[in-house]
């Protein structure tokens, strides 16, 4: 049984996630950067290669060891407790797909806020079309975000919406500098029933991966 509740991760692990390059357009060259749930360092890779200093929290040791076989620094550790960071240490502080698997997501949020000047935020818009037909076809947890696992064999623990996101912003007064966010190719493909306009104007519906830039205007 598939289970990515304990993430394994080869010494040669690499990853290309469609959000990296959105994440990266928004690091200019040179900055410092933190990624928090870091994985196999594969995005702290990248943005090495534009000249950006980076390391990484992971709370899998094989991610970690993958990430320092990249020549990144990285440590083991959970990312929704007290970071050991001064403020604003950062300039950019990324959690890419990994805050819906935290227990405390809001404590995650604010020492983002705290040790960074900039906090990117990406993950799975549970309020996806397909999983609202899904939940109310079948009666049962949607499958399409969460593809060859189980309800109980997921470390997704905290579902969020992209309306979610923005009323979790508000309450804790973080300042939405922009969005970008992921459509899925079939709606691209049949552009002229579902217009590229219409994807814009209601992305908690078309979306299936939301990402934000949040803090200080850059």
């Amino acid at each position: 049984m598939n289970d990515n509740r304990n993430y394994i991760f080869s010494s040669h692990s690499t990853a290309n996630r469609d959000e990296y390059s959105r994440i990266a357009g928004w690091i200019p060259k040179g900055r410092k950067v933190i990624d928090l749930g870091c994985g196999d360092g594969s995005l702290l890779a990248m943005l090495k290669n534009k000249g950006v200093v980076g390391e990484g929290i992971e709370i899998s040791p094989s991610g970690v060891a993958a990430t320092k076989k990249k020549g990144i620094k990285a440590h083991v550790g959970r990312i929704d407790v007290k970071l050991p960071y001064k403020d604003k240490q950062f300039d950019f502080a990324v959690c890419n797909v990994t805050i819906q698997m935290v227990m405390y997501p809001e404590l995650l949020l604010n020492e983002m806020n705290r040790i960074a000047k900039h906090q990117i935020v990406s993950f799975p818009n549970f309020a996806f079309l397909p999983n609202r037909f899904d939940l109310l076809i079948r009666g049962r947890m949607p499958q399409f975000m969460i593809p060859s696992y189980k309800w109980y064999s997921t470390g997704h623990i905290h579902q969020l919406s992209i309306n979610d996101f923005y009323d979790l912003c508000k309450e804790m007064h973080l300042n939405v500098i922009d969005h970008n966010h992921i459509y899925p190719n079939v709606f691209r493909i049949f552009s002229v029933i579902v217009p590229n306009a219409l994807l814009k104007r209601f992305p908690n519906a078309f979306a299936s991966t939301a990402l934000f830039l949040t803090g200080e205007s850059v």
